[in-house]
């Protein structure tokens, strides 16, 4: 694992992460401990995986000494659990990017087609909490605009926890249904599109330099989910950055004020990721036939006359569409990581 797995840098981290734990003022900062605290504990979990790989392959080496038809089972269980355990860190070692380990923001947006896209779209948030469900993810619909019929025209979640920008950039793009569609009485195959845009939440304050004239920002009652002051107040908040015409809503909270404060967090981030955006493009310009188009098609959702998802960057597909939609996406977030740079 040399190159891959720097051992004598974990090591290294976890001593500085143990002594910034031990001292006095570390809960000072609540929110800023419990990083700290996760990314110790990620480090001891990966140092205990690699030490388990050295025992495993060493009790390997015992078994294929002294080996008979009698050892067959122990044998395959134990190279299955050594297969597992060195993906595991494999992926660990795969999520180095700058922001991998931050929060983020995800949102959907339904393509064109009405009714049927709203639908799709809230097919997308569903399979998002249920992995986040699944995965220890904790996540907050910071805004939720309803379909007229059915499904939704936008939804914001705000993700936390160790890696989520790491496997959720994975589903930047745009994601195809294809179905009976539930809302044609001639029960016609239907094809919806959906947009889902990933950035990371960054933890320092980004030094950006934005002019309230540049800014358009309208209030407006709350429609999603909420208690009485939620929804019988003008607390929602809708800020429209001019210049570059993004767009950023939260009516999370019950004070306009706070909402707000999300909403500018929410607009620094995502000016920031434009500037790093047009420095890649820049640079890629540079390179022959290497342009990438981010709105193109990701990733296929078959459910009618077959079912099969399958990812259009890695090839990985399965049959089990509808695990999948329950939110078993972690092999599909694996296999874009997995490929090559």
């Amino acid at each position: 694992m040399g190159g891959l797995f720097d051992l004598d840098s974990k090591k290294e981290q976890l001593i500085e992460l143990e002594k910034k734990v031990n001292e006095p003022s570390f809960w000072d900062d609540i929110e800023n401990a419990n990083k700290v605290t996760i990314r110790l504990n990620t480090i001891k979990k990966e140092l205990e995986k690699v030490k388990d790989i050295n025992n495993n392959i060493t009790l390997l080496e015992e078994y294929t000494s002294i080996y008979d038809e009698s050892m067959e089972d122990e044998v395959i269980s134990l190279l299955e659990l050594l297969d597992k355990t060195i993906n595991e860190l494999e992926i660990n070692t795969l999520l180095s990017g700058e922001y991998d380990e931050s929060d983020c923001y995800l949102e959907i947006h339904p393509g064109a087609g009405g009714t049927e896209s709203c639908d799709w779209a809230s097919m997308l948030y569903r399979m998002y909490t249920m992995f986040c469900d699944k995965e220890n993810y904790k996540y907050i619909v910071l805004d939720e605009q309803k379909g007229e019929e059915a499904g939704i025209k936008s939804l914001t979640l705000e993700i936390s926890g160790l890696y989520a920008y790491g496997y959720f950039k994975c589903e930047q793009g745009v994601h195809r249904l294809v179905r009976i569609s539930p809302f044609d009485s001639n029960k016609r195959r239907h094809t919806s599109f959906a947009s889902v845009s990933v950035t990371p939440k960054l933890d320092k304050e980004i030094d950006i330099e934005i002019n309230e004239k540049d800014l358009k920002i309208d209030v407006y009652r709350s429609s999603g989910n909420g208690g009485q002051g939620v929804n019988t107040t003008d607390s929602a908040v809708r800020i429209t950055h001019l210049p570059s015409k993004i767009v950023v809503t939260c009516q999370n909270e019950r004070s306009q004020l706070k909402n707000k404060e999300h909403c500018m967090k929410m607009l620094k981030n995502k000016l920031y990721q434009l500037e790093l955006s047009k420095q890649k493009e820049q640079e890629s310009s540079f390179k022959s036939d290497e342009a990438i188009n981010f709105g193109s098609q990701i990733r296929s959702y078959v459910l009618e006359p077959y079912t099969l998802v399958k990812d259009n960057r890695s090839k990985y597909e399965t049959t089990q569409a509808s695990k999948v939609l329950d939110g078993e996406i972690k092999p599909f977030m694996e296999s874009i990581l997995k490929m090559p740079k």
